[in-house]
């Protein structure tokens, strides 16, 4: 996030639903809605292109400017895409204040060469990929960076262990949860054959008795 809280420029609107939404679209809007500081949503739209562009360079605290209203500071919170996933469709605000403390979801970066992956059929498992923190609005992250380069074979990082970037930083994420597993592909053999012979134990025996011919 930059040290700029950048600005997005909206108008309000009174029609919603699908049909409307896509004519928003159509002319280069993104429809979108504003909640939360025990006001009532208030549907907008923004520019597609300046809003779209902002989302992808990790931007996430907004100063919005409504025409005719107030301005506001905003955070990102969910985005809706179209049926391919590839396309924003509609994003939903909520007001904060920049010392106000929130909970959010950020991806994790899995950064070095762990050692462990110069032996033969190893790799690594990246079981969770983002976690939940509360921190304050102006220190939100981009991302949490993951040293992996010491994990050997077995070696298993949980999200308790994980480094945050700031000590005012609360982790939200179970604690128990795998960030990232170092397994090599014989072990996932045997756990695959564990399993089937398991599950194999688990069926029930299915007994067939020949009928007699007076039964036929």
């Amino acid at each position: 996030m930059s040290d700029e809280t950048p600005v997005l420029q909206a108008k309000t609107r009174e029609r919603t639903g699908s049909r409307y939404s896509r004519r928003i679209r159509e002319q280069g809007g993104l429809p979108a809605v504003v909640y939360g500081h025990k006001q009532g949503p208030v549907s907008i739209t923004l520019d597609a292109k300046e809003t779209i562009r902002l989302i992808h360079e990790g931007e996430r605290v907004y100063t919005l400017n409504v025409e005719g209203g107030e301005t506001e500071t905003v955070l990102l919170r969910d985005l809706q895409f179209d049926y391919l996933g590839t396309n924003v469709v509609h994003c939903d605000l909520a007001r904060v204040d920049l010392d106000e403390r929130v909970s959010i979801r950020v991806k994790i970066d899995l950064v070095g060469e762990a050692k462990g992956l110069k032996k033969s059929r190893t790799s690594i498992i990246h079981t969770v990929s983002e976690l939940e923190l509360e921190c304050t609005v102006t220190n939100l992250p981009d991302s949490v960076e993951v040293d992996v380069s010491d994990m050997d074979v077995g070696d298993v990082i949980h999200a308790s262990e994980v480094v945050l970037p700031k000590d005012t930083m609360v982790l939200l994420t179970d604690p128990d949860a795998i960030v990232a597993n170092l397994i090599q592909q014989k072990e996932l053999e045997e756990e695959t054959d564990e399993s089937a012979d398991a599950d194999a134990q688990a069926a029930p025996e299915v007994i067939t008795e020949a009928k007699s011919d007076d039964e036929d």
